[in-house]
């Protein structure tokens, strides 16, 4: 019998990086959250024509302050002192491999108004991109943290104000009554929304977690603090959270 489980948040980013937002519908297919991550933003190799990497928000904190939505087909950019931009993504036929953790994931290169919003932001020379499908995702399709686990945290750290889900850019919240549960779902099948999923492994967590999620300031020590009492892996992260795959197709919301 698959667990139907009670989802009390659901976000993404359209862009990788940038604000993790809150959305009252989403729709979930084979490949995880529709819109989730479709865009990222890339540093080409100046040196190596084709090359480049992929910005990872722990290395630019400060994407996390920029507001990017999808809307009509026009990808909308808001910076945090009122700039804006809003404009579709004009394909331009140029694509780059990229390095992303690791692995090589190959990106379309686009042009029009948002890289140098984007450029001016960071104050360096990046490209608006767009990605397959899961290509800049981490691991799992679909992120899941619990409402016990965020409460557990909070009372560690003394600060329910600052432990806010969209910390950890989950594209689930779902309510539990036991902290950490969540770490012995592995395999199982829970249904969110019309959506069935397939729990996976626990989520790794790096120093993003102290981030404020709309400032990109550096304000607490989570990371620290979950360290203290939750398990770590090989490279010593520790785990809240965790990824699933979608079994059946369906919308949450």
């Amino acid at each position: 019998m698959t667990d139907e489980l009670k989802v009390v948040r659901a976000g993404f980013a359209p862009i990788k990086g940038t604000r993790h937002l809150a959305y009252d519908r989403l729709v979930l297919d084979d490949l995880g959250v529709v819109g989730d991550r479709g865009f990222a933003l890339v540093s080409v190799n100046t040196s190596a024509p084709g090359r480049g990497r992929v910005l990872r928000t722990v290395q630019h904190p400060s994407l996390v302050a920029v507001r990017a939505e999808v809307a009509r087909g026009r990808l909308e950019i808001g910076l945090p002192g009122g700039e804006s931009v809003s404009a579709e993504p004009v394909v331009t036929g140029e694509s780059i491999i990229c390095d992303y953790w690791g692995r090589e994931v190959e990106l379309e290169l686009l042009s029009g108004p948002h890289s140098e919003l984007f450029s001016r932001w960071l104050d360096r020379p990046v490209r608006l991109a767009r990605a397959r499908r899961g290509e800049v995702v981490f691991a799992g399709a679909v992120s899941m943290v619990t409402t016990a686990s965020l409460g557990d945290l909070a009372r560690r750290i003394g600060d329910d104000a600052a432990l806010v889900a969209a910390r950890f850019r989950p594209n689930l919240v779902v309510e539990t009554e036991e902290p950490y549960v969540e770490d012995t779902w592995l395999g199982r099948e829970v249904q969110v929304g019309a959506a069935r999923l397939r729990i996976g492994v626990p989520i790794p967590r790096c120093a993003v977690i102290d981030i404020h999620p709309e400032t990109g300031k550096r304000d607490v020590r989570l990371l620290k603090t979950l360290a203290s009492h939750r398990p770590l892996n090989r490279a010593g992260e520790p785990a809240l959270g965790v990824f699933a795959e979608v079994v059946a197709p369906g919308f949450v919301g």
